[in-house]
C-alpha cells in the first residue's frame, strides 16, 4: 500500500479550525466537588505528585471528581526536555525511597479497581529509577490485592536490565507512549528513539504482559504517518492497547498545535487501529494515556483476579 493515501480515500478531510482557537469539541470540565477536594487533600497529605496536575491534563476535573488520579513517582522534575510536555525539566534534587509506601497507602485509601502510575525520566540514576518502580508496584499489590496496576514507564535509555526489574514486579498493564510519528521524534522527543520505544513494548509483550502505548495527533503529523506508526507498533511489538488524543499546547514555549483533529477523524483512527490488530483502541479529542484506563484494562484483565484475559479482548 506504499504511496496510497488511505486517509483521504476513506474519510474526506474537513478544513481544520484555526490552531489559535480551540474548536467546539475541545471542552474540559472545571475541577470541583466533594470527591475532587477529598482527593486533593489525600494527595497533599501523602506528599505525592500527579501527572494530572504537572502535565495540565484537561481531564483532571472529570477524573478527580470521580476520585481517580494518575500518580507520578520519582519526583516532579524530569531530566528530559520534550517539546510537548509541561512537567518541569532539570536535575532532580533527591530520590525519595519512602515514596513507594506512601503511594501504596494512598491507592489503598482511594479504593480503586484499577490504578495508573507514571513517572518522570530519571536518566541520572544508574537504573533510571527502576528499583523504585518495582518497589511501588509490589507494595501496591500487597496493600491492594484486588487493584490492577497499570504503569506508564520511560524508556530507561534502552537499559533492558532496568526494564526487566519492572517486568519482574508483574504490573497488570505496562504502558510506554510512542507520543508521535517517526519523522517528528527529533523535535517532539529529542532524547528518545522511535525504534527503542517499539523494542521496549516488544520485550514487555514477549514477557507476557499486557502492553499499551499512546500517541498525540495535531502536532505536525499526517494521517498516513499515524497509520504507519500503527503498523510499525503492531509488527514490531504486538502491542495490545492504543490511545490517540489531541495535542494541546501547554504554554507558548511549547510546540504549537498544527491542526485540530475532528472527532470523525479520531473515530477513523480507532477503526484503523482495531483493523490493524490492536485489541483495544481509545481515540478521541480529549483522550490521554490514563483516560478511561480502567475500562480499557477490563477488556483484557479480569476484575479482582489480576489474571490476564486476552482471549476475551476484541480481536
Amino acid at each position: 500500500m506504499a504511496g496510497v493515501n488511505l486517509s483521504s480515500m476513506i474519510l474526506a478531510a474537513d478544513p481544520p479550525a484555526s490552531p489559535q482557537r480551540k474548536p467546539s469539541w475541545i471542552r474540559a470540565r472545571l475541577p470541583g466537588g466533594a470527591k475532587y477536594h477529598d482527593l486533593r487533600r489525600l494527595i497533599e497529605d501523602h506528599n505525592l505528585h500527579t501527572v494530572c496536575e504537572e502535565a495540565r491534563c484537561p481531564n483532571m476535573g472529570e477524573c478527580w471528581a470521580d476520585g481517580v488520579a494518575t500518580i507520578m513517582i520519582l519526583g516532579d522534575v524530569c531530566t528530559r526536555s520534550c517539546g510537548f510536555c509541561h512537567v518541569k525539566t532539570g536535575r532532580p534534587p533527591t530520590l525519595d525511597l519512602d515514596e513507594p509506601a506512601r503511594v501504596a497507602e494512598t491507592i489503598r485509601i482511594m479504593d480503586l479497581r484499577h490504578v495508573v502510575i507514571t513517572s518522570v525520566n530519571r536518566d541520572e540514576l544508574p537504573d533510571g529509577g527502576a528499583s523504585v518502580w518495582a518497589d511501588t508496584i509490589l507494595r501496591t499489590h500487597a496493600a491492594c490485592p484486588d487493584t490492577s496496576v497499570e504503569v506508564l514507564i520511560p524508556d530507561f535509555c534502552g537499559k533492558w536490565g532496568a526494564l526487566q526489574v519492572i517486568i519482574d514486579a508483574s504490573p497488570e498493564v505496562l504502558g510506554h507512549n510512542m507520543e508521535t510519528v517517526r519523522r517528528l521524534y527529533r523535535v517532539v522527543r529529542p532524547q528518545a528513539k522511535y525504534d527503542r520505544s517499539i523494542e521496549l513494548l516488544r520485550r514487555s509483550k514477549e514477557a507476557g504482559l499486557v502492553t499499551k502505548t499512546g500517541i498525540m495527533a495535531g502536532i505536525g503529523e499526517t494521517d498516513d504517518e499515524v497509520l504507519e506508526l500503527m503498523d510499525d507498533v503492531i509488527a514490531g511489538s504486538g502491542c495490545d492497547i492504543l490511545t490517540v488524543g489531541q495535542y494541546l499546547q501547554p504554554t507558548r514555549n511549547h510546540l504549537p498545535v498544527e491542526r485540530w483533529v475532528d472527532p470523525e477523524r479520531f473515530e477513523f483512527f480507532r477503526e484503523e487501529g482495531l483493523r490493524r490488530g490492536f485489541k483495544v483502541v481509545e481515540s478521541g479529542p480529549m483522550v490521554r494515556s490514563s483516560y478511561h484506563a480502567d475500562k480499557q484494562a477490563s477488556q483484557i484483565v479480569k476484575p479482582g483476579t489480576r489474571r490476564l484475559n486476552l482471549d476475551a479482548a476484541r480481536p
